[in-house]
């Protein structure tokens, strides 16, 4: 089995905002504050069509074999083309299960475009079983399949009106949740120069994310109570190992 689960976070795309709107001699500042007032203006509110965000972070857990692992892809420096490229790497790879909370209603058209703007190439992740027979019925893109599960979109029935915050769903079932971040301080961190704040808040939410769907996949039947509690284990003392402030806290929170 290997299975990976996932989430981005994102910035305004200055440079789209630069040149669509011809805002030459403003500040990256002004002109992601421009971005979000038109956008407020046109929808009522200030969060961006998915086509004008940009990636400044990608983090994954990966479930394999007898090992489990998280991380967040590249490195502090890395640029958006490189994330990217990681990101669809894995799966032309190893072929994973995508696990992600609203991966279907944002994570992955964001992926798909920013893809497409960095050239980045994908054929594993778009095959739809024109090469490869498994795929016909069982493939990353169509909505009713297992190859990547949208864990809100699944656990609402696929009704906008069911779905849950991964937070609030996170403490429902006695996990974390969000540690002092959230998504709409990802932009204000990021011009501070947080850079490693928000590799570390991506990496709590995915954590999130995987517990959730552990206890989903019991929900299901293809774990029993042994096997939950085993794959609990796993994950802290993976957490335990690393030893990161962000992953004890995380630990911590999770024991209360």
């Amino acid at each position: 089995m290997h299975c990976f689960s996932f989430d981005i976070e994102t910035v305004p795309d200055i440079e789209f905002g630069r040149r669509f709107w011809e805002l030459d001699g403003l500040s990256d500042d002004d002109i992601g504050k421009a971005m979000m007032f038109k956008q407020q203006q046109a929808a009522g509110t200030e969060f961006l069509p998915l086509h004008q965000h940009r990636i400044v972070a990608i983090s994954v857990t990966f479930r394999t074999a007898d090992s489990f692992k998280v991380w967040s892809l590249g490195d502090e420096t890395s640029d958006e083309a490189e994330l990217v490229q990681r990101f669809f790497d894995g799966i032309e790879r190893y072929t994973p299960d995508l696990v992600s909370w609203n991966g279907g209603g944002f994570d992955l058209p964001v992926l798909h475009y920013r893809a497409l703007k960095n050239k980045v190439r994908a054929p594993r992740y778009w095959e739809m079983g024109d090469g490869d027979r498994d795929f016909r019925w069982n493939n990353y893109l169509s909505r009713f399949h297992w190859r990547h599960v949208d864990l809100m979109d699944v656990l609402a029935g696929f009704q906008p009106r069911g779905r849950a915050s991964l937070d609030q769903m996170a403490v429902m079932l006695g996990f974390p949740g969000k540690l002092g971040m959230s998504g709409d301080k990802v932009w204000d961190t990021f011009r501070q120069g947080g850079i490693k704040e928000i590799r570390d808040y991506c990496e709590t939410d995915v954590l999130n994310t995987w517990l959730v769907y552990l206890r989903f996949e019991f929900m299901r039947g293809n774990l029993d109570e042994k096997d939950l509690e085993r794959e609990y284990a796993l994950v802290r003392s993976t957490l335990e190992k690393m030893d990161h402030d962000h992953l004890n806290e995380f630990l911590a929170a999770w024991a209360e």
